[in-house]
């Protein structure tokens, strides 16, 4: 059994768990503006008749 396989690339490892926070980060605004500005899922503005002129 050689070290090489237990080698643990802490840059990588690094990386991937910046790259979490970033995400968590992400989901956590993204859920902030929806409360604040919903994408109106479902709910559409329905246009009328255009009036005439």
């Amino acid at each position: 059994m050689s070290n090489d396989e237990k080698l643990i690339d802490f840059a990588a490892e690094r990386d991937k768990r910046i790259h979490d926070l970033n995400d968590k980060r992400l989901n956590d605004m993204r859920q902030v503006f929806e409360q604040v500005l919903p994408l109106g899922k479902g709910k559409k503005k329905s246009k009328g008749k255009p009036k005439k002129r």
